[in-house]
């Protein structure tokens, strides 16, 4: 791993009545998922979309504040606690971490729907950040975002939505300037608009069950151009994605109980999302697509309208958004704020397994639990 480090800001631990300032604790036996006690909360986005955050803790209350995790596109919350001996939500349970994942509305947790950046960003995040802060009646947040749950979120915090609380945003794979492969870009630009005519979303669970003669037709090329596993999912999920083989996530970085899992993890991602990330590739910079009020056009034209500190993780191997990405909004970042943010590039690593990697627990959890409490 290589990193650009920054000057500490603040000892990264909430306050209020659950979550107290307080030293980690340290456990005799690591928390595994038998020990999480779970609930489901029904949300409600600004615009009235029902969404849902899952409180997770473990065998004891926590000790620092809250955490708000956040899923990319086409997944959902339950995609950190994949079938690994330790997981990543563990992880924030043993240092003492109040635990919260978000289902927004890109979840397949929740009722397909053609959804943008820009009404998760308007409406979703400010709302779950807004009820996180008010169950737990702590007077700072932390986030922790992955991909499109990433950008969409850094749209929010540059735009000033998000309440004064959040005070540290740790953004994995791409934040504010997504670049793609070049096979990807021909994807989106060509391929992507084509299949728009056609089918309101892609889905890599039509690797296992294809619905209708159109996602027939494009889960038997992608098993027939893709061959470099026997996942029918994995291989659309590479189709879907990016442009490698696999897209997000090297096979020598998964077990086989994970690599199986993610079968059941994937699902509908609407082309509205890809016409959006399209333009946004063009651009260079995330753009809104101007049907939602309060949104800037570009979100690099200005200073982000936030005092959160950012931290930018980056795996050197991405082959959905290349680590450029995360240099391009470093580099924004840090001519206007110098000092503040961080970027880390992650050797050995792509997309999805810096949390689901065999060996996350032991190369990229402690790098972020330790940035959570600076």
């Amino acid at each position: 791993m290589t990193a650009i480090p920054h000057p500490s800001a603040g000892d990264g631990r909430g306050t209020g009545d659950r979550g107290a300032p307080g030293p980690a604790r340290r456990s005799t036996r690591p928390t595994t998922r038998r020990d999480h006690v779970t609930e489901v909360e029904p949300l409600t986005a600004l615009d009235g979309r029902p969404l849902t955050v899952v409180h997770i803790q473990g065998r004891y209350p926590p000790t620092r504040g809250p955490v708000l995790v956040v899923h990319g596109a086409g997944v959902r919350a339950e995609l950190f606690r994949p079938p690994l001996p330790r997981t990543f939500v563990d992880a924030l349970i043993d240092d003492g971490w109040d635990v919260w994942l978000l289902n927004w509305r890109a979840s397949i947790d929740l009722d397909p729907m053609p959804w943008t950046l820009d009404q998760a960003a308007a409406y979703d995040h400010p709302a779950a950040a807004a009820h996180v802060l008010a169950a737990t009646g702590a007077d700072r947040l932390k986030a922790v975002v992955h991909c499109q749950g990433s950008t969409s979120f850094m749209m929010s915090a540059a735009a000033g939505l998000l309440p004064d609380e959040v005070d540290t945003v740790i953004s994995n794979a791409v934040s504010l300037h997504p670049v793609v492969p070049a096979l990807s870009r021909f994807k989106i630009r060509r391929v992507a608009p084509t299949v728009a005519r056609v089918l309101p979303h892609l889905s890599p669970a039509w690797g296992d069950r294809p619905e209708g003669l159109a996602a027939h037709c494009i889960a038997g090329f992608v098993r027939a151009t893709h061959r470099e596993c026997h996942n029918a999912v994995c291989r659309m999920v590479s189709f879907t994605y990016g442009s490698g083989r696999p897209a997000l996530w090297s096979h020598a970085n998964l077990d086989e109980a994970t690599h199986d899992w993610i079968r059941g993890e994937f699902a509908e991602v609407p082309m509205t999302f890809f016409a959006q990330m399209n333009a946004c590739v063009r651009a260079g910079h995330l753009v809104a697509t101007g049907d939602v009020q309060g949104l800037p056009g570009s979100f690099v034209g200005r200073a982000p309208q936030t005092d959160a500190r950012f931290v930018l993780l980056a795996g050197e191997d991405n082959r959905c958004f290349l680590a450029e990405s995360q240099r391009r909004t470093f580099d924004f970042l840090h001519s206007h704020r110098p000092g503040r943010d961080s970027l880390h590039v992650l050797s050995g690593y792509g997309h999805l397994d810096v949390f689901l990697g065999r060996r996350a627990a032991a190369d990229t959890y402690p790098l972020i639990l330790e940035e959570l409490t600076r």
